[in-house]
């Protein structure tokens, strides 16, 4: 199982960016894939998920209502959409996995003991 996260970077105050996570090794319909962030200092929180068969997604309450996860099982890559962002949204961005299948399960992980796969990360930083 691999995940390569890409699309980091330098981004003003109230900007966008749209983070890629592309996934090999893992079905998109049958596996979770879920976004972390790690500030510097802080502990790595959970940011958003996409669950398998059903497409369920969970967002943590810092990112809800600005940040949208969706997938393309086409390329096998999931996307962060970030919008609004804001000084305390600069981390580094990591995607990862479980090992769980879930098939209708309405539910994904945003818990880091849960993860079994993780990829390397990409900086965003918010910053004027």
């Amino acid at each position: 199982v691999q995940l390569q996260a890409s699309g980091g970077g330098l981004v003003q105050p109230g900007g966008s960016l749209r983070l890629s996570c592309a996934v090999s090794g893992r079905s998109l319909d049958l596996y979770a894939i879920s976004w972390f962030r790690q500030a510097p200092g802080k502990e790595r929180e959970g940011v958003s998920c996409i669950s398998g068969s059903d497409g369920f997604t969970d967002y943590g309450d810092s990112v809800k209502g600005r940040f949208t996860i969706s997938r393309d099982r086409a390329s096998d890559t999931v996307y962060l959409h970030m919008t609004g962002l804001k000084f305390d949204d600069t981390a580094v961005y990591y995607c990862a996995t479980d090992s769980t299948i879930r098939i209708g399960t309405m539910n994904c992980p945003l818990d880091v003991s849960d993860m079994h796969y993780w990829g390397e990360g990409t900086q965003v930083t918010v910053s004027s």
